[in-house]
C-alpha cells in the first residue's frame, strides 16, 4: 500500500541523516498523502543504516497505524496535529541539530542578520513557549505539536513563509510541500542557525537585516511577481 509515499520518506529520513542533522536516531521525517488522509513516517528507534523503505509506517491524521509491522516514530502526535492545522504541507522533518538545538536550548529565537536567512523565513525563526509541567506529564508529543500551532496562530504567521520552528528547549521542526522539502528546509535552517551564532560572537550587537531588504527577498520568491526560481513546465 502507497509504495512510492514509503519510497519517498525512507529517502527523505536517509537524506536528512545524511546532512549529518541527526545524532543516533534524534530525528524523524513523514510525507502525506492528503487526499487520502494517511501519512508516513519514521519508525521509532529503528537506526538510519537499517532502514528500509518498508519499515516506514503509515498512519491516519489521528495518529493510528494503518500499515506496518514497527511503532510509529514517538513524535507522531506533534507530525499530526502539524498537518491538521497547516493544511499546505505535505512533509515534516524533525532533528536535533546543533546549532538550532543551541538556539532551542537557550530560548532564543534565530534573527535574521543576512539575505541567505531572508530567502529562507520573513523574519526570525520562531520559538515556541516551553511546555508547562501539566503539558509535559500528559500527551507530551501532542502538546508539541499544539504549542507549535499555537505560536503560529497567535503571531498570525504563515507557515510556508516561515517553514521552521525552535522548540523551547528541545529542538526544531521543519516543513514544506513533501517530506524532500521538508529536508531542505532543515538543511537551511542549520546554516543559518550557524550563521547567525557566528554573526553574534563577531558582533553582538549587530541589528537584524533591513526591513526592505528582507521584504525584497520575501516577495521576490512568495510574491505576486516572484521571479526566482523556474516556472512549472519551464526546461533549462
Amino acid at each position: 500500500m502507497m509504495t512510492e509515499l514509503k519510497e519517498l520518506v525512507w529517502k527523505a529520513n536517509q537524506d536528512l541523516f545524511r546532512a549529518g542533522l541527526v545524532i543516533l536516531n534524534f530525528g524523524n521525517v513523514s510525507g502525506l498523502d492528503r487526499r487520502r488522509g494517511i501519512a508516513a513516517i519514521k519508525p521509532s528507534g529503528v537506526p538510519y543504516e537499517e532502514l528500509k523503505p518498508e519499515d516506514i509506517v503509515l498512519v491516519d491524521l489521528e495518529g493510528g497505524v494503518v500499515e506496518g509491522g514497527l511503532k510509529p516514530s514517538s513524535d507522531t502526535p506533534t507530525h499530526v496535529e502539524l498537518y491538521k492545522a497547516f493544511p499546505a504541507i505535505g512533509g515534516i522533518a524533525h532533528a536535533h541539530s546543533e546549532y538550532a538545538t543551541m538556539f532551542a536550548q537557550a530560548r532564543r529565537e534565530i534573527p535574521c542578520y543576512g539575505t541567505t536567512h531572508a530567502d529562507f523565513a520573513q523574519g526570525p525563526v520562531p520559538l515556541t513557549r516551553q511546555l508547562t509541567e501539566a503539558e509535559a506529564g500528559g500527551p507530551y508529543e501532542q502538546s508539541t505539536g499544539r504549542v507549535i500551532v499555537e505560536r503560529y496562530v497567535s503571531a498570525g504567521l504563515n507557515p510556508l513563509v516561515i517553514p521552521a520552528v525552535l522548540i523551547a528547549g528541545h529542538g526544531a521542526f521543519t516543513w514544506g510541500r513533501t517530506a524532500g522539502e521538508a529536508v531542505q528546509a532543515h538543511v537551511i535552517l542549520e546554516h543559518v542557525a550557524k550563521t547567525a551564532y557566528g554573526t553574534l560572537v563577531l558582533n553582538p550587537d549587530q541589528a537584524p537585516l533591513e526591513p526592505y531588504l528582507l521584504d525584497k527577498h520575501l516577495q521576490r520568491k512568495h510574491g505576486p511577481h516572484a521571479y526566482y526560481g523556474q516556472k512549472k513546465g519551464e526546461t533549462p
